[in-house]
C-alpha cells in the first residue's frame, strides 16, 4: 500500500455508499476512470492512458474494476486490490468497452461517468450502451466527497502542516536581484522536500506581478521595496492537498501597501470567523468582501472567497456569492481574500475546516507582511 494511504483514509465501506447514492439519484450504474473520483472510492490512483481502466459500481449488483492486463500488478498492489472486488483484466486485441457493458445489469436507462473521463472514452461507452443517458458522476459522488471524514481532516492538516513548512523556508529564499522563476524553482524543491509527493502550483508575483491572482512564473527580476505574493500547494503521498498564500516584502513596503494589507488581514479574519455549521458559503464570502468595501477597495477584490479542497486542489464547496447551500461540520476549504489595485496586491489564504463549533485553521504560519532583509 503507497506510503501516507491507510483504511481510515480509503474505507472498504465507501463502494457501497456510492451504491446507494447511484440508486438514490436513479442511475443503474456509476463508472470512474483514473481521477479523484476513482481514487476517492477505491485509494487507486491509476495512471490515465489511453487504455480504459474503469470501476464500474451497478446500483443492483457486484462492483469490478476493469484494468489493461499489464496494469493488473498495479491494482491489486494499491488500497483497490484489498477492498475484495473483482479486478477484470483486459487484453490488447479486446474491446474494454464492450466487456465492461457486457457485465452490466441489462436495461441500465442512466449511467454516470467520472467528470474527468476523457472525452473519447465517454464516447465510446455511449456506444457500447447505446440506450443509457449519461450524465456526470461527479453530482453524485460530490454530496460524499464534501464531507471530510476525521481520517481525510487528519490527511488534510498533514498537508497544512508540510506546506506551512515550505512557507517558513521562503524569507530565505527571496532575494532582490533573483527572478521569479529562480524563487520558484527552490520553492518547489522545498515543497517535495517537506514532503509532498507532487508540486501542483507555484506563483511567486513579484510587484505588479501581485496583482495577477494566477501570476506566472516570470524571469521579472524581484527589486528592493517590492511586496511579493507566494501561493504554493501540493498533493501528499496519502492524496490529499495544501495550498497557502502568504505575503512578502524585500525591505520596507510601500506605505499605501501597508495600508490595505492591514485592511485585507481583517477581511480574512472575518470571513474565517463566520464559519460554523449552517451558515452559507455567501455570508462567509460577504464577511469578508464587506470589510474590504468598506474600506474603498471593493473593486480590487475580484474573485471568490474560496474553494473546496480534498483530493483536487479547487473542489466543492465554492465559497462564493449565490451559494447558500448549508456549511456542515467536515467540510474543508479555502479563505483566501485579496486585494490588487495595480501597483502591486495581497492575498491571504487559509484551508479550514469547518467544525462542530466553527472552524479549524489547517495552516496556522503568521498571516502577516513578512519582511525580509
Amino acid at each position: 500500500m503507497e506510503t501516507g494511504v491507510t483504511t481510515e483514509l480509503y474505507p472498504p465501506e465507501r463502494i457501497g455508499r456510492v451504491r446507494e447514492a447511484a440508486a438514490g439519484a436513479g442511475l443503474g450504474a456509476v463508472l470512474l476512470t483514473p481521477g479523484p473520483d476513482l481514487r476517492y472510492v477505491t485509494g487507486y490512483d491509476a495512471l490515465q492512458l489511453e487504455r480504459l481502466t474503469c470501476l464500474a459500481v451497478p446500483a443492483e449488483g457486484e462492483p469490478f474494476l476493469v484494468v489493461p492486463r499489464l496494469e493488473l500488478p498495479a491494482a491489486r498492489e494499491s488500497p483497490a486490490g484489498a477492498l475484495g472486488i473483482e479486478l477484470v483484466p483486459w487484453d490488447e486485441t479486446e474491446d474494454p468497452f464492450a466487456l465492461t457493458a457486457a457485465r452490466l445489469p441489462s436495461g441500465i436507462a442512466r449511467v454516470g461517468v467520472a467528470d474527468r473521463m476523457w472525452a473519447a472514452m465517454a464516447l465510446r461507452f455511449r456506444a457500447a450502451l447505446p440506450g443509457a443517458e449519461q450524465v456526470a458522476a461527479g453530482s453524485v459522488l460530490r454530496e460524499l466527497r464534501m464531507r471530510k471524514s476525521a481520517a481525510e481532516v487528519a490527511a488534510l492538516r498533514e498537508a497544512g502542516a508540510a506546506i506551512d513548512r515550505v512557507h517558513r523556508l521562503v524569507p530565505g529564499l527571496l532575494k532582490a536581484g533573483r527572478t521569479e522563476r529562480e524563487v520558484g524553482r527552490d520553492i518547489a524543491d522545498a515543497i517535495i522536500a517537506e514532503g509532498h509527493a507532487r508540486v501542483d502550483f507555484v506563483i511567486v508575483g513579484s510587484g505588479p506581478n501581485g496583482a495577477n491572482p494566477h501570476a506566472e512564473l516570470s524571469d521579472r527580476v524581484i527589486s528592493p521595496g517590492e511586496p511579493v505574493v507566494v501561493d504554493i500547494g501540493g498533493t501528499m503521498p496519502s492524496g490529499y492537498c495544501s495550498d497557502s498564500t502568504r505575503n512578502y516584502c524585500v525591505g520596507e513596503a510601500p506605505a499605501e501597501y501597508r495600508a490595505y494589507y492591514a485592511v485585507l488581514e481583517e477581511a480574512q479574519r472575518a470571513s474565517c470567523e463566520a464559519v460554523r455549521p449552517g451558515a452559507t458559503p455567501e455570508a462567509v464570502d460577504a464577511a469578508g468582501r464587506d470589510v474590504i468595501a468598506a474600506a474603498g477597495y471593493g473593486e480590487h477584490f475580484f474573485h471568490r472567497t474560496g474553494h473546496g479542497i480534498g483530493l483536487e486542489s479547487h473542489e466543492d464547496p465554492y465559497i462564493v456569492a449565490g451559494n447558500r447551500e448549508p456549511l456542515e461540520a467536515g467540510m474543508a476549504f479555502s479563505i483566501e481574500p485579496g486585494i490588487y489595485p495595480g501597483p502591486h496586491g495581497a492575498r491571504i489564504e487559509d484551508i479550514v475546516v469547518c467544525t462542530e463549533d466553527g472552524y479549524e485553521p489547517m495552516n496556522v504560519t503568521e498571516r502577516g507582511l513578512v519582511t525580509v532583509d
